[in-house]
């Protein structure tokens, strides 16, 4: 399984409605095509943070201003290749601002940078192709 957190500009209700309204089939939590699971994560139930690294959390705070204290929780399985459907999906969520965080990065993803293909240390967002192709090329 395969995590991305998106932090949407929007208020939580409104992620909600969005993510309701879009996903009507299934909500709270939401599926998409059978392969991206969707929630709300909350700072104040002690999970959104758990895993997270320092220097993770100083890149999220430096680009929202703030820690926000939720998130929606995007796991993809590893059924599927997953990148159409978390880029269709982050095309909504972010599409008044906020930022994505995907596994194979420490970088705020901007809708812009997503869209745009732009790289952080030679990966695109979510290129877990790429980052598991480095990984077995150094074991």
């Amino acid at each position: 399984m395969r995590t991305v957190f998106a932090f949407p500009a929007g208020s939580r209700e409104e992620t909600i409605a969005l993510l309701t309204n879009s996903l009507p089939q299934q909500s709270n939590p939401w599926v998409m095509n059978g392969a991206l699971y969707i929630d709300i994560e909350d700072e104040g139930n002690g999970t959104l943070y758990v895993d997270w690294e320092a220097d993770e959390l100083a890149v999220l705070d430096a680009a929202v201003g703030h820690r926000p204290s939720w998130a929606v929780q995007i796991d993809i399985s590893g059924r599927v290749d997953g990148t159409t459907e978390v880029h269709q999906l982050l095309t909504k969520l972010l599409a008044r601002g906020g930022v994505a965080f995907d596994d194979y990065t420490i970088h705020a993803w901007s809708l812009h940078e997503i869209e745009n293909g732009s790289t952080v240390d030679g990966l695109r967002f979510f290129d877990f192709k790429k980052h598991h192709a480095r990984t077995r090329s150094v074991d």
